[in-house]
């Protein structure tokens, strides 16, 4: 779609292309690799520790109370 100065492209459009126009240029190598090294950067972080979390009946008991 052509874009004119008055036309914008939302984040949505413009996602979506830039992800088309990355998989045009990148094989499933380079996928796996990032994927690896999201893997790995994850694990250092902790990420979503289950521990961490306030479980939904501990929430509800506090009823908004600090």
């Amino acid at each position: 779609m052509a874009q004119t100065k008055e036309q914008t492209m939302s984040r949505e459009e413009a996602g979506r292309m830039g992800g088309e126009a990355t998989a045009r240029t990148h094989d499933k190598e380079f996928y796996q690799e990032i994927g690896e090294k999201g893997g790995e950067s994850r694990g250092r972080s902790g990420g979503d520790r289950d521990e961490d979390k306030m479980s939904r009946e501990e929430a509800g008991r506090k009823g908004g109370r600090s």
